[in-house]
């Protein structure tokens, strides 16, 4: 596979600064019963890296220590990690905003009997991957039958009240481009989310997230391979918009790896670009003592991925 990062760090991008912290971002390992082109995770079944029972323990700590009120769990599919619903109910209890990036058809995986469920009962917030409508274009990215099985689950999520207006289950979509492209306008697709799911299949759902790929990972490497990555940048560089940059997820999110340290952004992470101007490789401990507000956040070319055109975080356009 391709590595980018030489390619991204020749790239200049604006100095960016940390905000308050509200939002602990854990990828709790790479094991994923999917493997999607455009993962920027490069996840899959054969992944085993998986977060430690030490680290684990570590997150509720930290959850009261900076008083974090949103906890954002991510993959490969979280719920593969045997400390998931441990972590979720111990979080929820705390009084903390859980979110659950869930790719919707490991609801169906052996050992995940009662995940629904379990996700209502803690009022959980689905972020689920559809990146189309159709099934000919989700199996095409995503994996043979895997469009099927994401509208069981998602009419499953809408039985137990999931999407419903007034249940307070809240249910977000997620759409990335199946190429090289920026994300249509988030609004407008998502109108045609609604009309499409409701009239073929009656499902309901809050938001949908239109995200840009990232030229990191899987999709970077692709890229490369197609002799499509100085374009795709060049239409990233090209679209920039400056009013972006306030929204960015970095300013006010951690990430967290799989092994528990410490990065401004999930890409980040897949990069291998720890938090700037710390002596050692900075870990979930030290944010029991230490404040993140005001560092600097390292940038380098693939940031122009959050701020091209209407802009892209994990909670879509920005």
């Amino acid at each position: 596979m391709h590595d980018t990062l030489a390619l991204l760090e020749l790239v200049e991008f604006p100095a960016l600064q940390r905000t308050e912290l509200d939002t602990l971002q854990v990828n709790l390992g790479y094991k994923c019963n999917q493997r999607c082109l455009h993962c920027h995770v490069n996840a899959g079944p054969t992944r085993t890296e998986m977060m430690s029972s030490d680290n684990l323990a570590l997150i509720p700590q930290v959850l009261a220590a900076r008083n974090i009120k949103r906890l954002d769990l991510t993959g490969g599919a979280p719920e593969l990690h045997e400390g998931f619903r441990p972590l979720v109910a111990q979080a929820s209890a705390m009084g903390v905003q859980v979110i659950d990036r869930c790719n919707l058809t490991i609801l169906f995986e052996p050992g995940q009997q009662g995940l629904a469920e379990f996700l209502a009962e803690h009022r959980v917030e689905v972020v689920a991957s559809l990146p189309c409508y159709s099934l000919d274009n989700v199996d095409a990215q995503r994996g043979e039958g895997v469009f099927d099985k994401s509208i069981a689950a998602l009419q499953q999520l809408n039985q137990l009240g999931y999407g419903q207006p007034g249940s307070g289950l809240v249910l977000n979509l997620v759409y990335n481009p199946q190429g090289p492209s920026l994300p249509p306008n988030q609004q407008a697709l998502q109108e045609d989310y609604r009309r499409e799911l409701m009239s073929h299949f009656g499902i309901v759902f809050n938001q949908l997230f239109a995200l840009a790929n990232m030229p990191i990972q899987r999709f970077g490497s692709t890229l490369i391979s197609k002799g499509q990555f100085n374009d795709y940048m060049g239409l990233l560089r090209d679209s920039y918009s400056e009013a972006n940059l306030d929204g960015v997820m970095c300013r006010s999110l951690v990430s967290v790896d799989w092994q528990g340290y410490l990065y401004d952004c999930d890409f980040n992470q897949q990069l291998g670009l720890p938090l700037p101007g710390a002596e050692t490789r900075p870990h979930l401990r030290q944010l029991l003592e230490q404040d993140l507000s005001g560092r600097p956040i390292k940038v380098a070319g693939h940031c122009f991925g959050c701020t091209a055109g209407q802009g892209s975080s994990c909670g879509g356009a920005l």
